[in-house]
């Protein structure tokens, strides 16, 4: 099936500690049903420090369920994906206004 979601949609999360917030879809695990969306489920990693970066508390994206965000529409509103033919090409659309994605 294709992907209802993509590296670079802007979306908003629906459900979790980061209810309402905004932001870029970093990368998808279509496998898992997860997504990386910056500045969201932020983690802090401990890391090692080596030769090339410093190490200490760095802020991590964690990846969060693909069900638990929403894809963003052109008024600024959370929509469903769908699917749709156009000049013979499989296109995304936001089901609440209709425009393509």
């Amino acid at each position: 099936m294709a992907a209802k979601l993509r590296k670079g949609d802007k979306v908003i999360v629906l459900a979790g500690k980061d209810k309402g917030k905004e932001g870029t879809i970093a990368s998808v695990d279509p496998k898992a049903g997860k997504a990386v969306v910056e500045g969201i489920n932020i983690a802090i990693r401990h890391t090692r420090q080596t030769q090339t970066s410093q190490g200490g508390r760095l802020p991590k994206a964690q990846p969060i369920q693909l069900s638990n965000i929403a894809l963003l529409d052109s008024n600024g509103k959370a929509t469903r994906v769908g699917f749709r033919e156009e000049d013979g090409k499989k296109v995304r659309f936001a089901k609440t206004t209709g425009e393509t994605v």
